[in-house]
């Protein structure tokens, strides 16, 4: 209650108060909120609209018009067709009578009815853009959703080493603590050399936290950007310890299997391809007469022209019909024809060869992900085996520094392998996520280690080239 009185004291959103988010919620935001998934959004709304135009296409085709015109002459007679009755009736003279006001209205409609098969493949064609919009927006969410991972996981990187970096300097502390105690005892084992280069590696720790610091900072910017975060709203995100990879990777083949299938890149080029086979398929027909039912009604009143009783004359004043006629419609542009039919084929066969380049290079994509993260798995269970060594190194270096049996060079250079090993660990456990999310991006679902059923590894599985001897 307090912090929400004291959010509306301060104009603060709500938003701004919520609980730090964590990366499923991270995700979540950012495959709705990216403007990258904006935009594919909207263009699906295009798509969409396209299509229901295409579906409608069959929809009768109704003109209508109104019109008041005048001044019209005055046409006077008997209204069978009989000599005019008065002198304005005559045509060329300058005599016009008494003028009236000519009132018109009318409709006309055309129904397709047979097409030789134009509209369905109009709107086969509308169906398969919908297909490939649908396709690029799960694109455009899933790399928003590998983005905001990235930068996720390089926030946990980033505060992992300021955490390996304050265990270094809390440990050069300590060994300053002995070197100062050593000193003030006149101990010959020191030296302010020693102090010197205590200090030089003092310093250095503090540049490494503050690249550090600025690393975590990026991060956030970056996580800030890909949920579309307003800027008064203050984003607090709770990370977790970089995880300890624990199965193998599916064989690339299967990932590979998997992604020809998954992938939206993959599906939205075989759309584009079906809907460029249905406009050549259009382009064809075109050869071909559309065959349809024909509607009109006008109706024309003069004020100042008789209205003729008789069916055999012609009266352009004042005028009540109606009619309807099965029609057939054709244009005879066999040139124009000919270029857009080539043009619907050209573009066809460009749409495979973008498709089949689109699968090479998923192949190639999956591939060097997949190689990466491996590596990466790899280099998680060395740099693990190096840091309990580094480690076991600089306590015996500090106990023996202690007791006055070592030196200070071999003391820092074990914090130094230490700190070394604990930061490379730590990349190696961020690389392993980021490539797992990358390849699920690849595969176009989520990837995830297999643990075998008969043993479930503490560390992954390396090749046998790698295992220690």
């Amino acid at each position: 209650m307090r912090a929400l009185i004291v959010s509306l004291i301060l104009g603060g959103s709500l938003a701004a108060q919520a609980a730090p988010l964590t990366l499923s919620e991270l995700i979540e935001r950012a495959r709705k909120n990216d403007h990258r998934v904006r935009e594919s959004q909207a263009q699906l709304q295009w798509f969409r609209a396209k299509y229901e135009e295409a579906r409608w296409a069959w929809f009768p085709r109704v003109e209508s018009y109104v019109a008041v015109a005048g001044p019209t002459p005055e046409a006077r007679n008997n209204g069978l067709g009989g000599p005019p009755t008065t002198p304005a009736s005559l045509q060329y003279d300058l005599d016009f009578g008494q003028v009236g006001v000519q009132f018109r209205a009318g409709a006309e409609a055309l129904l397709p009815i047979y097409t030789f098969g134009k509209l369905d493949a109009l709107e086969a064609a509308g169906a398969k853009g919908v297909e490939a919009g649908e396709a690029l927006a799960a694109r455009a969410a899933d790399e928003a959703e590998l983005q905001v991972s990235q930068a996720y996981w390089g926030l946990c990187l980033a505060r992992a080493g300021v955490n390996v970096i304050d265990e270094t300097t809390k440990r050069l502390d300590e060994a300053k603590k002995t070197l100062d105690r050593l000193r003030a005892t006149e101990s010959p084992q020191v030296s302010q050399m020693d102090l010197y280069k205590l200090e030089f590696y003092r310093q250095q720790a503090e540049v490494q936290k503050n690249a550090a610091t600025q690393g975590e900072e990026y991060a956030l910017a970056a996580i800030r950007l890909l949920i579309a975060a307003a800027p008064e709203d203050t984003i607090e995100v709770t990370t977790e310890g970089l995880p300890d990879p624990k199965g193998q990777l599916e064989a690339a083949p299967s990932l590979l299997e998997q992604a020809l299938t998954h992938r939206p890149e993959l599906r939205a080029a075989e759309a584009g391809v079906a809907a460029r086979e249905q406009e050549v398929l259009i382009r064809e027909r075109m050869y071909y007469p559309d065959f349809g039912i024909a509607g009109f009604a006008r109706w024309v009143w003069t004020t100042s022209a008789t209205r003729q009783r008789s069916a055999f004359a012609y009266d352009p004043y004042n005028d009540l019909s109606a009619g309807i006629a099965l029609v057939s419609r054709y244009t005879w542009d066999f040139p124009q024809k000919s270029a857009l039919l080539d043009a619907a084929r050209a573009e066809l066969g460009k749409m495979r060869a973008q498709r089949d380049l689109l699968k090479a290079a998923v192949r190639l994509e999956l591939e060097k992900s997949h190689g990466e993260t491996r590596a990466a798995m790899v280099r998680v269970e060395r740099q693990t085996l190096a840091e309990k060594s580094a480690r076991r190194w600089a306590t015996a270096a500090y106990a023996a520094f202690d007791l006055g049996t070592g030196d200070t060079r071999d003391l820092v250079e074990s914090f130094s392998a230490l700190a070394s090993a604990s930061a490379q660990r730590a990349q190696a456990l961020h690389d392993v996520q980021v490539g797992l999310k990358t390849l699920s991006r690849s595969v176009g679902q989520p990837v995830l280690l297999q643990i075998p059923y008969d043993v479930a590894p503490v560390t992954p599985p390396v090749s046998e080239s790698l295992q220690p001897r």
